[in-house]
């Protein structure tokens, strides 16, 4: 029954493309800017619609049994043309599960005999906003939003997994200044990947300088007071807290071919509003590496320092699933903190992308040795539409450590398949 549902649910998903699409691509070549009516603004809008299946096997060493999820993520939505600078987007989410032989829920993790995957049943309004474009080089956005942030180690949607991480409020970017960007929100609610939803009082300040088209030096200020966020990695019963921070990342060119890549980055977490007196840590990424043609190769280090070991560098609003490797044991940063020093090699085949990476993980103090990591992927686009995605992570365990804060060997693998609208 399940199987069918799939089918069903991307049948549907498709005739919707096709019919909404033939309702934009009649009005294609007569857009404008701005459009001419609310009707106009209405039928002249542009398609949203994105069909993600995806299996994901995870073997984990401390489970009886292996996790096998099979889930399809679709987003349906519009976004019209721009009227007297105003513009509505909506799009819905539903994410169903194929199979149900793994645990999605994080309070049932040390209970369930299958390891987590964090992709519950969803449906629900994704994203709602309004855009207002009339002031010059401005967008000012009201509303139920995905909002990613440079590399989005500290803001980001986590649009890795099927339900993605979205803020409701109020976010200003402009563009006034030459080669500068400057960025600021005030967001009361945030949706976690788990589809649980919460108050809180976020801001953010962000100002991006490119001295060149190929660098940039960012400079940022999260504010987050989040009573109820909490955690018990983490140590604290009321993680809210301010992170600030300078970042410089770039690919200078030297000649047509070669680039050279490089990041610097320090920030610093405090407590803030009623957040808890420990925290206080720090955050350093330095990395360096070649790119010649489609082919590039760096050496990282990153660092989420620890305050004795009482306390260690969060980043509850990032997407933690890109950094400390993909099988995700470090989602939440131990008490320790966390030293990962990380190569990183990728390039192209054709159409096809490949990319590496090695991770050694050890701690910021207490002298842990936490293990290795091995992560690669592949993606090929068969269509402008169609892209396949290949992922594995095996991670292996080096220092046992007692109880909830042992890291065992995990693997994980991924098929991903993407449709686009």
């Amino acid at each position: 029954m399940k199987v069918t549902k799939i089918i069903r649910v991307i049948a549907l998903g498709c005739g919707i493309a096709v019919s909404l699409g033939s309702i934009h691509n009649a009005s294609a070549a007569e857009e404008k800017k701005e459009a001419e009516g609310v009707l106009d603004a209405l039928t002249g809008g542009k398609l949203l619609l994105n069909l993600r299946p995806r299996y994901e096997y995870v073997d984990q060493a401390t489970k009886p049994e292996n996790a096998k999820a099979f889930t399809l993520r679709s987003l349906v939505g519009w976004e019209t043309k721009p009227y007297y600078g105003v513009g509505i987007t909506v799009q819905a989410i539903n994410v169903a599960q194929i199979t149900d032989d793994f645990n999605d829920d994080p309070t049932k993790a040390a209970a369930s005999p299958y390891p987590l995957v964090a992709d519950p049943d969803d449906t629900d309004f994704n994203q709602v906003y309004l855009d207002y474009t009339g002031l010059p080089k401005t967008r000012i956005r009201l509303g139920k939003q995905s909002i990613k942030l440079d590399n989005v180690r500290f803001i980001g949607n986590v649009e890795f997994r099927q339900v993605m991480q979205v803020f409701n409020g109020l976010s200003i970017e402009n563009k006034s200044l030459p080669n500068t960007e400057l960025y600021f929100a005030h967001l009361v609610r945030v949706k976690n990947i788990f589809a649980l939803q919460r108050h809180a009082k976020i801001d953010i300040l962000r100002g991006a300088y490119k001295f060149t088209p190929n660098d940039a030096l960012i400079g940022y200020a999260y504010f987050e007071d989040d009573p109820k966020l909490a955690g018990a990695a983490a140590n604290v019963t009321d993680l809210s807290n301010r992170i600030i921070g300078i970042r410089a990342d770039g690919a200078h060119p030297f000649g047509e071919k070669f680039k050279l890549l490089y990041t610097a980055e320090y920030a610093k977490q405090n407590d803030y509003a009623d957040g808890d007196d420990k925290i206080d840590a720090d955050y350093l990424r330095v990395g360096i590496g070649p790119k010649w043609g489609d082919w590039f190769f760096r050496v990282d280090y990153e660092k989420l320092s620890s305050n004795d070991g009482n306390y260690a560098f969060q980043t509850p609003l990032g997407t933690n699933h890109l950094f400390q490797g993909w099988a995700d044991h470090f989602l939440t940063t131990p008490r320790q903190g966390i030293k990962d020093t990380f190569v990183t090699v990728g390039g192209k085949i054709g159409k096809a992308s490949l990319s590496a990476q090695y991770h050694q993980f050890k701690s910021d103090t207490g002298g842990i040795n936490f293990g290795d990591e091995i992560d690669v992927s592949v993606t090929y686009p068969f269509t402008k539409q169609f892209t396949g995605k290949i992922e594995y992570a095996d991670f292996q365990e080096k220092d046992v450590l007692a109880g909830a804060a042992r890291k065992s060997d995990l693997k994980k693998f991924w098929v991903t398949l993407t449709f686009n609208f």
